[in-house]
């Protein structure tokens, strides 16, 4: 039964908001606790295309602005968004179950989009080229490519959203925005923002509902000429089938399975800050954690030693109380997912060096997944966890004796998102990252995300790159011009 004093939100088209169509609403619940925080617009078909044609409609007047004019929009929407960083922070702690402190950073990191791109939009440059004629000329311009379909992921819901409206704002696109269904209150909360710094009508337009309703018929619309996506390898790869039939620009972002490396002339204090961050980062629920990791056989138990003295400290549970440094699970699935991979590791001969623990305290199994950080050592490659990205706080330990056999460990896998790997030598940093077959490379450093740093993967997990200025190109089309004179 609904409970009708809590707010029901709505969606945005053409600068109104407005309820679905069909009346129905999704609830949204505090992973946390399992609670109903409220409910947002069952949408589909209808509300996109509507949304579509928005878009369409507000496209060749938001194009046609001088670039200032588009810069001082996200210039104006970075303030905002820093000014009400604190109430943003806690909507994503309480949809998606990060910690506060973890979601204020997050809240930050999506204001930097909108900064960088508020300058970048300025520079967005075009070419003459020498012709073979003294009576030609050949020059180059770059175009908006049209309406833009985002589609987000709930790990991110703040920063996903910024890195990839931002650079679609700044290069003259007009967007249509699907968020994730277990976040789209942060969403919504962006859109106020967008709209509170008058960004034109029909420019941005938002719609919550079913996925595979909004994702179809953005597909298969004609009119949108963009898709930029952040989720599972499986669903984009559904998505590109998808946006084939209308040959559709694609900029997707998609699953990992990080390795970290240790070798025996890293900085050990180091190596476990990197470990650390990389991995406990939102409860380990990022496409970029570390997944695999393989240390020296010289170093692996002062390793393990260092790392549970660390693990030991830290306080799981929900992050709107304070000391709280990991979060729950995102839902039940994650839940299953994460506790089976530690049941196989052990099942296969893994030894548990720390944790293990996992509890469920939330109502009507709609929240409230914890599992402890734990810490596995004696991982052999049978088993689930060295295949399959896990999306939780687990480090299972594997031991090397060679550059070139870890290295041969580290490739063997169809994504090539992001690795990290520590050592003091310099040759061994520059041959080892050009030798890792992987978008971003991590050396010493366990935090690699930045507004202005390219973002994106080899292989299976994906096509293109986001952030600086490699993230606008993606928005762009290249037109050659060339003139008899």
């Amino acid at each position: 039964m609904k409970d009708n004093k809590l707010k029901r939100y709505n969606i945005y088209i053409e600068g109104e908001w407005i309820n679905a169509y069909n009346g129905e609403t999704i609830e949204v619940h505090n992973p946390a606790t399992g609670e109903v925080l409220g409910y947002v617009p069952n949408g589909g078909e209808a509300e996109t295309k509507e949304a579509i044609t928005a878009a369409e409609k507000a496209l060749k007047e938001w194009r046609e602005l001088p670039a200032n004019v588009r810069s001082g929009y996200l210039k104006k929407a970075f303030h905002i968004m820093m000014e009400q960083q604190n109430e943003l922070a806690e909507i994503i702690t309480l949809e998606q179950g990060k910690p506060l402190n973890e979601a204020v950073g997050e809240v930050q990191y999506a204001a930097g989009f909108l900064e960088w791109y508020a300058e970048e939009c300025k520079r967005v440059y075009g070419e003459t080229i020498p012709a073979w004629s003294p009576n030609k000329r050949m020059i180059v311009i770059k175009q908006p490519v049209g309406v833009v379909a985002a589609i987000t992921p709930w790990n991110f819901p703040a920063a996903m959203i910024t890195r990839k409206m931002a650079p679609a704002l700044a290069a003259g696109c007009t967007v249509v925005l699907k968020p994730a269904t277990q976040t789209p209150l942060t969403a919504i909360k962006l859109f106020e923002i967008f709209e509170t710094a008058g960004i034109p009508k029909g420019v941005i337009n938002l719609v919550t509902g079913s996925a595979k309703a909004i994702g179809k018929t953005l597909m298969e619309d004609e009119r949108v000429r963009k898709l930029t996506f952040t989720g599972s390898t499986e669903v984009g790869k559904k998505l590109m089938e998808q946006s084939a039939k209308t040959v559709k620009n694609l900029s997707l972002e998609l699953g990992g399975h990080a390795p970290l490396i240790v070798f025996d002339d890293a900085d050990i204090d180091k190596a476990i800050e990197g470990t650390i961050a990389s991995k406990l980062r939102n409860c380990g629920q990022t496409c970029i954690a570390s997944n695999r990791f393989y240390v020296h056989e010289k170093v692996k138990e002062q390793f393990i030693k260092k790392l549970k003295d660390k693990l030991k400290n830290y306080k799981v549970g929900n992050g709107m109380e304070t000391g709280v440094e990991i979060g729950p699970l995102i839902d039940g699935n994650s839940f299953e997912k994460v506790k089976e991979h530690i049941k196989d590791a052990l099942d296969k001969g893994a030894t548990l060096e720390f944790g293990g623990k996992a509890h469920h305290s939330g109502i009507n199994h709609k929240g409230g997944y914890f599992i402890q950080p734990t810490l596995l050592s004696n991982i052999t490659n049978q088993m689930l966890i060295t295949k399959e990205e896990t999306f939780g706080p687990i480090i299972p330990v594997i031991t090397f004796e060679t550059e070139e056999e870890v290295i041969k460990m580290a490739n063997d896998t169809n994504y090539g998102l992001a690795a990290y790997f520590f050592t003091e030598s310099l040759s061994r940093a520059v041959k080892v990252a050009e030798k890792l077959e992987f978008g971003i490379i991590g050396i010493n450093d366990g935090k690699v995300s930045s507004p202005q740093a390219p973002f994106g993967g080899y292989k299976e997990s994906g096509i293109g790159r986001e952030g600086g200025h490699y993230g606008i190109e993606g928005f762009l089309e290249t037109k050659y011009i060339s003139m008899k004179i």
